[in-house]
């Protein structure tokens, strides 16, 4: 074990990989790293970065939400995140009388912000690396023995550094497949409010269209505020609460950018898998990611049939399509991108090396060779998870009804309260109806089912069901066969009949929830895998799990001196590189901003993804962009690139330059770099970045909240 930490230690501290390939650790950033940040132009000390006992830039960084980054930005508790990141919320405050998601909104005073129910906000007090306590309990162990352990030691380290009266949890974290245990201690805050975005026809400029390209012109930017008690507690939402002085607040910078100036982000990346095997990679472009892309495709395609003909549609059904949406075109991208560079063949390179340093070495000789047991064991399994996932509980009826499962345990439990499970089924239909367009749905498992019977091998199938559904709708090669059971599925469910669930929630009984065609339906389906497939897939997991630990472990004895950063995992995370223009392809150039004369080239009037508002059109075309216009290109930049390593999660991060002025907001990646989960591509990878100028105009020139840019200590 000690030889162990020690290795791990060499590994923070010396060496380095690509250029900017990187999501570091920042309170282990390593003196070799951070000569390297300084090479590159940054200007601020270690301590500024990362401190325990000072006020620093990790201050200003939040976790925003259940999945998303922000930063505060004012002395007063505001924070910026990106527009897809507050989506949900501008929705839920949205109405078709005052649709804020369409029109925009931006408080003039505080009086005038919106409570963001169910939103909260999380600030990183501390972390401790606590690998030697977990590890001391995990000696001897392996496989399901050490993994079901370790999740009870982690829930024990978690619970002793937690502090519930003050709002305080701690998460910690597995890092390099696990190596290596460090905890995270926050504190949350729940009084979060709506302070302003702008029109959804900027903040989603562009829409499915240009997700994931460049050039990008989306002014994706929404503004919160986080609220707390009179003496600076976290308090539930309170009009006696007031404006957090937060410990860090970062500054805002007008003063432009250049191709090479330094660029650094902050934020919580959700997941990569850059450690990944040639067989996760081969099975990811074989099946996982085809079947997904397939899927969810359909869905889309159901969903904005109604989205377009009726703004009640769009609004209920917004936030659900935009999330769908965004790794629909990612899952296809990162296939094509794995593909064409070859990774599987890099990796097997790799593995070979590591199977011919490995021989003689009995911890590590056989890794390989289980590999490929567990994965030609899976294999013929995994359609059939993404078919579940995607695609049958894809239906959002059949996936509420699926719900309804713990329902019918409890119902059969005469140990269980009934009235408490009973209002929490009347709780999740409440949810359910009000996010339901139950056109779209039909149309959405019509289709996914056909598809389930025509690509999951038949020796898969739920046993008796597509057999009984020929009989009583006809042909299984007919479309209307499945349109003729949806129909009959959705007008005979009480989940949808206000008055058979009033008589069912009256007197609910385990056969009256098992008569219902949507839990019929939905439970044929998640039984026949939980009861087959599941075990098999627990299994599949749990020895990948332990094949990943130990691989990595040998590889990083292999390597002893290489650089490492373990992989995304919803922990705060720093990397840094360059503003940079970059050649994607022969004869190609792609600048490093792009320009509101790109915005004005790209409108549509009327268009779903490429109309703009009245007055941004006014302006722009006088080019009235006030202190915030790019005086080397008299124009608007709305957004640049950089060479920074992120992904999902780091949406709405800060971008910071050598000073540590805040100058953008990440929010995308570039198409020809979707493998970045997998392996990064040291010559193309670009991070979308929203200039924070573009992002200053829309608040104070088109929105006329001057109160807010007031609040911002901006630096010209």
């Amino acid at each position: 074990m000690k030889k162990f930490l020690v290795t791990v230690a060499l590994i923070l501290a010396i060496g380095r990989s690509y250029a900017d390939e990187g999501m570091w650790l920042p309170h282990l950033l390593g003196q070799q790293v951070y000569n390297d940040m300084v090479k590159r132009g940054l200007k601020l000390s270690k301590e500024q970065l990362y401190s325990i006992n000072k006020s620093s830039i990790k201050d200003a960084i939040i976790i925003f939400g259940g999945g998303c980054t922000g930063e505060i930005v004012s002395k007063e508790g505001l924070i910026f995140t990106n527009h897809h990141c507050g989506y949900g919320a501008i929705a839920a405050a949205s109405t078709v009388e005052h649709n804020y998601l369409q029109n925009g909104f931006y408080a003039r005073s505080k009086n005038e912000e919106i409570p963001a129910a169910g939103l909260s906000v999380q600030f990183l007090l501390k972390i401790e690396d606590v690998t030697k306590e977990v590890e001391d309990q995990l000696k001897g162990l392996s496989g399901d023995a050490r993994l079901q352990k370790q999740t009870e030691v982690l829930n024990a380290v978690n619970a002793r550094l937690a502090d519930p009266s003050k709002s305080i949890e701690a998460r910690t974290y597995s890092m390099f497949k696990g190596n290596q245990f460090i905890a995270y201690i926050y504190q949350r805050f729940k009084d979060v409010r709506l302070v302003g975005n702008p029109p959804e026809s900027i903040g989603k400029y562009g829409g499915d269209t240009d997700n994931w390209e460049w050039p990008r012109h989306t002014g994706d930017f929404s503004i919160f505020r986080v609220y707390t008690a009179p003496g600076g507690a976290p308090a539930d939402y309170s009009v006696n609460n007031v404006p957090m002085t937060p410990k860090y607040s970062l500054p805002v910078s007008i003063k432009g950018l250049n191709d090479g100036d330094y660029s650094m982000i902050y934020g919580y990346p959700g997941g990569t898998n850059r450690y990944e095997t040639s067989y996760g990679v081969k099975l990811s472009t074989d099946i996982n990611n085809p079947s997904l892309v397939a899927l969810r495709d359909v869905r889309l395609k159901a969903m904005f049939e109604d989205m377009k003909k009726d703004p009640a549609i769009k609004l209920k059904l917004a936030s659900s399509y935009a999330s769908i949406a965004n790794y629909w075109k990612f899952f296809d991208g990162e296939t094509k991108q794995l593909l064409k560079h070859d990774v599987f063949g890099q990796k097997q390179k790799a593995e070979a090396a590591f199977t011919a340093w490995a021989q003689g070495k009995p911890e590590f000789q056989n890794v390989f060779a289980d590999y490929a047991r567990i994965y030609d064991k899976w294999r013929p399994y995994a359609k059939q998870r993404q078919y579940l996932t995607e695609g049958i509980l894809g239906s959002p009826l059949a996936n509420t009804a699926s719900a309804f499962a713990q329902f019918e345990m409890a119902l059969n439990n005469p140990n269980v309260d009934k009235q408490k499970v009973t209002d929490a089924a009347q709780k999740a239909r409440t949810a359910f109806l009000d996010a339901e367009n139950q056109n779209s749905d039909r149309k959405i498992l019509a289709a996914t089912l056909m598809m389930y019977y025509h690509d999951i091998d038949k020796a898969q199938h739920p046993a008796g069901f597509f057999e009984d559904l020929q009989t009583r709708y006809g042909s299984l090669d007919e479309e209307q066969t499945y349109k003729k059971y949806a129909a009959y599925v959705f007008d005979n469910t009480f989940l949808l009949d206000d008055a058979k669930w009033k008589a069912f929630i009256a007197n609910p009984t385990a056969a009256a929830l098992q008569a219902d065609p949507a839990y019929q339906y939905a439970a044929t389906f998640v039984r026949n895998y939980s009861a087959k497939y599941q075990p098999l897939y627990a299994s599949f997991m749990n020895q990948n799990n332990e094949l990943g630990r130990l691989y990595l472990k040998g590889v990083m004895e292999m390597e002893k001196a290489k650089v490492r950063y373990p992989d995304a995992n919803f922990s705060m995370r720093v990397s840094y590189g360059n503003v940079k223009s970059y050649t994607p392809r022969d004869a190609l150039f792609c600048d490093y901003v792009c320009t509101m004369n790109g915005v004005l080239e790209k409108y549509v009037p009327g268009d779903y993804e490429f109309n703009l508002p009245a007055n941004l059109l006014e302006l722009a075309r006088k080019k009235d962009y006030g202190q915030y216009i790019d005086k080397k290109r008299n124009d608007l930049v709305v957004c640049f690139i950089t060479t920074n390593d992120i992904t999902g999660g780091n949406s709405g991060s800060p971008v910071i330059n050598g000073k540590g002025e805040l100058i953008g907001l990440a929010f995308d990646g570039n198409y020809e770099a979707l493998s970045h989960k997998m392996a990064f591509d040291k010559d193309l990878n670009r991070t979308i970045c929203v200039d924070v100028r573009y992002v200053l105009w829309c608040i104070d020139k088109l929105g006329g909240a001057t109160n807010i840019i007031n609040e911002l200590n901006l630096v010209k």
